[in-house]
């Protein structure tokens, strides 16, 4: 009996060190040697690390957009888990399947987004499609789990395109599900205002991009495991 105990620990134990061996430290709260930004090799300074925090603070005057960063690996299937926090009337995003090409100036001009917004302070708060979590400008976020200005929110963006599956989680709720492909993709993407952008989610592998959006957000405890 003994031995079979002792057994069955072992294996439980080496299931959840292979299990947590299968996810990528993306920002370990020291580095951003995973990153680089987009069409450059180099990050922004308005980029910094601090307490194990990685930051974004745009420069006073300045014009939005410009400063994205993206991972330096492209990623198909992946399940990504972060945590942000947003500034008070503060907008930002995550995108996935984000191609690097001359002819893209910005990273969502190919990369699917998952918002990160104040809710009740930004005006696109009023857009239903627009609000923290949802699919920017295709599916609400449902139910709303966003915690308040300030405060740290647990995001999981799960995309499987080989299984056609894809869904989002904030702070430990389902609140998005959709199919990453096919006709009913298609569908959502021809009612939204990427309907006649060329290089929108036209590709299935892509680099994980974090938005600039000329307001102030904070990410910490990021990681990314492949699907296959």
């Amino acid at each position: 009996m003994i031995k079979n105990i002792s057994l069955a620990l072992f294996c439980l134990i080496s299931f959840n060190a292979n299990a947590q061996e299968k996810w990528t430290v993306l920002f370990d709260g020291k580095s951003m040697d995973a990153w680089k930004g987009y069409m450059s090799p180099n990050i922004s300074s308005e980029w910094t690390v601090k307490d194990k925090v990685l930051t974004f603070t745009p420069e006073p005057g300045r014009t939005q957009g410009g400063s994205n960063i993206i991972t330096k690996e492209v990623f198909h299937d992946f399940e990504l888990s972060l945590e942000w926090k947003i500034s008070k009337g503060g907008n930002s995003g995550v995108f996935w399947a984000v191609v690097e090409d001359s002819k893209f100036k910005e990273a969502y001009e190919t990369g699917p987004e998952i918002q990160i917004l104040d809710n009740d302070e930004h005006p696109d708060g009023k857009i239903l499609t627009h609000r923290a979590g949802s699919l920017y400008d295709m599916i609400q976020a449902k139910p709303d789990q966003t915690n308040a200005v300030g405060k740290w929110n647990q995001c999981i963006i799960h995309i499987d395109y080989t299984n056609n599956e894809a869904w989002v989680e904030l702070n430990e709720v389902r609140v998005v599900q959709f199919k990453p492909k096919g006709s009913t993709w298609d569908a959502m993407v021809e009612k939204s205002k990427f309907r006649d952008w060329p290089g929108f989610a036209k590709s299935e592998s892509g680099h994980i991009g974090l938005q600039d959006h000329d307001d102030i957000v904070h990410y910490k405890n990021i990681k990314i495991k492949k699907l296959k």
